[in-house]
């Protein structure tokens, strides 16, 4: 406990200084920030026109997607803003920088998420915070209690995912191509009611690449739609967890990896 005390502690000091030295680029900063809600507001906007001329979607309100997309963003948010050092993995791998890493005494994760934190996501995040607040149903402490926890499930769902690619890159040294498809399925899908597409792509994105448990199995069960999950509802309630659990093996693979590294030169 001590050890992962101390291992928190570096890794907030080093995320600090991290944010220090982007918030030296104020305008810059800015400017990240404006980018990414309006890419997101514009992202909605398309899923606003949509539903002004069908104005259910599969069952869906319009308000009921607004707080799904949300709640898909937000979650996207927190997982971006600790962990988008992993996109330039490879390109740490191929330099040899990660050799620089390894000699050093502290988690070699921890001082590669802390190398940059996602300061341009805070758009992502303050869009999506929006929208769960505009959209949001009346909810008891108890279902707060959970919308918070499906967030920080959600987000370790796509962390998990991105940890998985992110160790590849220590044998193959490039695996941009296929983080993209991923990143780009989590993003176009998860924002979506499930039941909006066919039976089997609908099951591959529950069971196989599970997007439904970012944020659509969550809000299903807040907005009291359980009824229409291909999931049990124990399930449902339970669909933060999956992200803990992700996240462990992920973190099993990161470090089966690692300890196969043998850097780019050999």
């Amino acid at each position: 406990m001590a050890e992962i005390a101390r291992t928190l502690r570096l890794y907030w000091r080093l995320q600090r200084a991290s944010m220090r030295g982007a918030l030296q680029y104020r305008l810059n900063t800015v400017i990240g920030i404006a980018t990414g809600v309006a890419y997101q507001g514009s992202g909605f906007a398309f899923v606003w026109v949509v539903m002004h001329t069908f104005p259910s979607l599969a069952g869906w309100s319009l308000k009921e997607v607004a707080f799904l997309y949300g709640l898909r963003l937000t979650a996207h948010a927190f997982y971006v803003l600790p962990f988008s050092s992993l996109f330039g993995l490879e390109f740490l791998v191929r330099e040899g920088e990660l050799d620089r890493v390894l000699l050093r005494p502290l988690n070699p994760l921890v001082q590669i998420i802390a190398r940059r934190l996602g300061v341009g996501q805070l758009g992502d995040l303050l869009a999506g915070l929006v929208l769960l607040v505009i959209a949001a149903p009346p909810l008891s402490p108890a279902m707060i209690a959970f919308c918070l926890a499906a967030v920080v499930g959600g987000a370790l769902v796509e962390a998990s995912f991105a940890l998985v690619l992110a160790s590849m890159s220590l044998r193959t040294l490039n695996g941009f191509a296929l983080w993209t498809f991923v990143d780009d399925l989590f993003s176009r899908f998860g924002s979506y009611p499930m039941s909006v597409f066919g039976g089997a792509t609908q099951w591959v994105l529950t069971f196989v690449l599970p997007v439904a448990f970012v944020a659509y199995v969550p809000a299903s069960v807040l907005l009291d739609k359980t009824g229409a999950l291909n999931v049990p509802a124990l399930v449902a309630y339970g669909s933060p967890l999956l992200g803990v659990a992700l996240f462990a093996l992920a973190y099993q693979v990161w470090r089966h990896q690692l300890r196969h590294y043998q850097s780019a030169g050999n």
